[in-house]
């Protein structure tokens, strides 16, 4: 596929925030988006050219959406692989490939990838039941996370276990096919957001330093307080995986930082990422115009950070103060058009520069 030229049509899977800035970013570059979302209403339908509402297993309406879409990306990891297989045998250009969203999808397939691939991970094993429960803690012990597979995110699916007395029980909290994985006494959280076109090209951003509050994001910094060795590693992992893939998009993986600079993968995303949404004011390129471009198959812009920065996520009711955040000349303020701001959920995110 030729790259595409203005005018063109760029399908989005989801309906979401994500897709919201998707979005907004296709139109700067005089693309026209269509949502495909199983939402009526949605915050991207509502900033979109068009917009198809149908069940992502609905295979005449994915076709449809096909045929309307000279390429098609998505927003969140969590739609079925199989909806890209049948947008893919309707003919469609569908990018990053249905491998990648198959293996983020699955804990425990992630892991085995990034092993693979020679990334660290912490110690891992499968649980399907009780006793497998068991062995697991024997051999991997305990403090460890007990989480669900499949479709766990910002702290749901999952059971902390700090002793082997809280095992009991555990995987009935659950109830579905699991992953122990050993607890890893990290000094941070740091994500990495990188891009790869068409052509191979791969374009990083800078490390960002994650703070997490109730199992979700709440603060991103940069820069990281790490070293450059720390990043350099980092960056190492994300081309294994890149080009292990055929990947091309923009690609988050998230790492534990150890006492001794040692880097152990958490997942990955295979999307746009809430840690990169500083991108919008604070790098040339935001993470949502690189993957339109990747999509599109122009060439990558340029990721260099304009400033050191502070971005906050607006959780639930939080998103009430934007009446104070709107008169504070120094934040920068992004709301997602949800109609209702429930407990955990996110209703925008503001971001300051810090220059000089």
């Amino acid at each position: 596929m030729n790259a595409l030229a203005p005018g063109s049509k760029i399908g989005v899977l989801g309906g979401g925030q994500l897709g919201r800035m998707l979005a907004q970013a296709g139109a700067q570059l005089g693309f026209d988006i269509v949502i495909y979302t199983d939402e009526d209403d949605s915050p991207a339908s509502r900033v979109a050219a068009e917009t198809v509402v149908s069940g992502y297993k609905d295979r005449a309406a994915l076709t449809l959406f096909a045929q309307a879409a000279d390429v098609v990306t998505f927003e969140f990891e969590n739609v079925p692989a199989a909806t890209a297989e049948i947008l893919i045998d309707a003919g469609a250009h569908v990018r990053p490939s249905p491998r990648a969203l198959a293996i983020a999808q699955d804990r425990f397939d992630e892991k085995s990838f990034f092993l693979h691939q020679g990334v660290t991970t912490a110690p891992f094993a499968p649980v399907a039941s009780q006793d497998d429960l068991g062995l697991a803690l024997e051999k991997i012990g305990a403090p460890a996370i007990l989480k669900t597979r499949r479709f766990g995110y910002d702290g749901r699916g999952q059971v902390r276990i700090e002793t082997m007395a809280d095992a009991q029980g555990a995987f009935a909290k659950l109830d579905a096919p699991s992953i122990l994985e050993g607890f890893c006494a990290f000094e941070r959280e740091v994500s990495l957001i990188a891009a790869r076109g068409t052509d191979g090209a791969i374009a990083f951003y800078d490390l960002c330093e994650n703070q997490h509050k109730n199992g979700i994001l709440a603060r991103t910094l940069l820069p990281a307080s790490v070293g450059a060795d720390v990043e350099a590693g980092a960056r190492a992992a994300m081309t294994k995986v890149l080009e292990a893939l055929d990947y091309v998009g923009v690609l988050t993986i998230e790492f534990f930082v150890m006492a001794d600079g040692t880097l152990i993968a958490n997942e990955m995303a295979p999307r746009v990422h809430n840690s990169g949404h500083w991108t919008i004011e604070g790098a040339l390129t935001s993470q949502f115009e690189q993957q339109i471009r990747a999509a599109a198959g122009w060439p990558l812009g340029p990721t260099t950070r304009l400033a050191d920065i502070e971005m906050l996520n607006l959780v639930g009711d939080e998103a009430e103060a934007w009446p104070a955040l709107a008169a504070d000349g120094e934040a920068r303020l992004h709301l997602y058009g949800k109609r209702e701001a429930r407990l955990g959920r996110k209703m925008g995110h503001v971001t300051r520069l810090k220059r000089g």
